[in-house]
């Protein structure tokens, strides 16, 4: 038994037009179980679909879910959860991470990469929420990938 037992943390994936996402998320998944922390994956039908295809065997993925259905759940109050991460590689995915940070009791983390992640950044305005930014597109993206660990390691003992 982990400090983290019972906690939850959703992914929320959007459109998987960069590539680093899938793995990045996955990465993420595993990270998070490794912490005690359960993954809940929230994306677009496409996004989804990646992700059941690199892990069939669902070591990392114990629930996904619809990434609308997800938001009207938290919207009715039917679910919570203790963390969320968003993916972010456009302006829709900033306001995915403002209505987290506005509909939620979670801490919110903003995983900002692509081609422009710098820019992104800085149109973030809203608070709480916690910016994790890379230039991260098709190459192993190794910036992105140590500032999740870091993201990890406050997430496995924040409390918003």
């Amino acid at each position: 038994m982990t400090e983290n037992d019972g906690k939850t943390a959703l992914l929320l994936l959007g459109c998987p037009q960069v590539p680093v996402q899938t793995s990045m998320a996955l990465y993420l998944a595993y990270g998070l179980k490794e912490h005690g922390i359960r993954p809940v994956i929230a994306g677009t039908t496409a996004a989804r679909r990646l992700m059941e295809t690199a892990d069939p065997g669902r070591y990392y993925l114990d629930e996904m879910a619809d990434l609308d259905d997800a938001i009207d759940a938290i919207m009715e109050k039917k679910r919570d959860f203790d963390l969320c991460f968003v993916f972010i590689h456009n302006d829709s995915g900033i306001a995915y991470a403002g209505t987290m940070a506005y509909i939620s009791k979670a801490r919110v983390y903003a995983l900002i990469f692509g081609e422009h992640a710098e820019e992104l950044a800085e149109e973030i305005e809203f608070p709480p929420c916690e910016i994790v930014a890379a230039k991260a597109v098709h190459n192993p993206p190794m910036p992105l990938k140590r500032r999740l660990e870091e993201v990890m390691q406050w997430a496995a003992v924040s409390k918003r």
